[in-house]
């Protein structure tokens, strides 16, 4: 998990973070602050994985904030102007979101931010994720999970002997699952591969359960069984 702290002069702009953050199962947002020197001694007595960091703020801009950190964690910017851009990137920036953003652009940001973690540190490749249903965050291992699918604006997660629905978009579920563990077949499934017991022309099969292949996700098929 991404152990990530939120830097912005605007508490408004901290609690859309934080609210984002609470539905990714990879990040947790320890800290917040709305003054960046304020968060200085956090950063440096604790291991932070990912900053939020505004670029806008009264007492020091967030890229001369970061310019002055030893050895800075990986930074996502937020802000509401476009024209630091190019600069941010100059700084390894894992990305440069523009206010109002939303949770599946804040979502991507992230991923990029995880994928980059994991191939800094293969060892802490996750086996589980946690889903979120209705209050509360359910661990689920890969393993478990059968295959998922749409249903409305829910996902289902349909495991041995059990039925996990969350409010997720298709992408976002997507998203969270290993693409070396798990292949979209459909606009509406995505299925484990090691749970795959038999493919046909138009058919993938789950155990017993058939399930329809899409027309644009053919080419993902065949390359399982190459």
């Amino acid at each position: 998990m991404l152990k990530a702290v939120a830097i912005d002069d605007e508490p408004v702009a901290l609690d859309v973070i934080q609210s984002l953050a609470a539905k990714i199962s990879f990040v947790q947002v320890a800290a917040c602050f709305t003054n960046a020197f304020e968060a200085l001694p956090y950063l440096q007595q604790q291991k932070v994985d990912l900053l939020f960091l505004d670029i806008k703020m009264p007492d020091i801009s967030g890229i001369d904030f970061l310019k002055a950190i030893p050895n800075p964690p990986m930074v996502i910017f937020t802000t509401a102007y476009s024209e630091h851009a190019v600069q941010s990137f100059e700084l390894d920036a894992i990305d440069y979101l523009l206010k109002p953003f939303s949770q599946a652009r804040f979502l991507k940001a992230c991923t990029k931010a995880y994928e980059q973690y994991l191939l800094k540190n293969p060892e802490t490749t996750p086996s589980f994720i946690f889903i979120k249903t209705g209050t509360e965050q359910v661990k689920v291992s890969f393993d478990e999970i059968m295959y998922v699918e749409s249903s409305g604006n829910y996902m289902q997660f349909i495991c041995a002997g059990k039925k996990i629905t969350s409010r997720l978009t298709m992408g976002e579920a997507e998203t969270l699952l290993p693409a070396a563990e798990f292949v979209r077949i459909h606009r509406s499934y995505i299925v484990s591969k090691s749970q795959v017991t038999k493919i046909d022309r138009n058919t993938v099969w789950v155990q017993q359960t058939a399930l329809p292949i899409g027309s644009a996700y053919v080419n993902e098929v065949v390359k399982m069984i190459q």
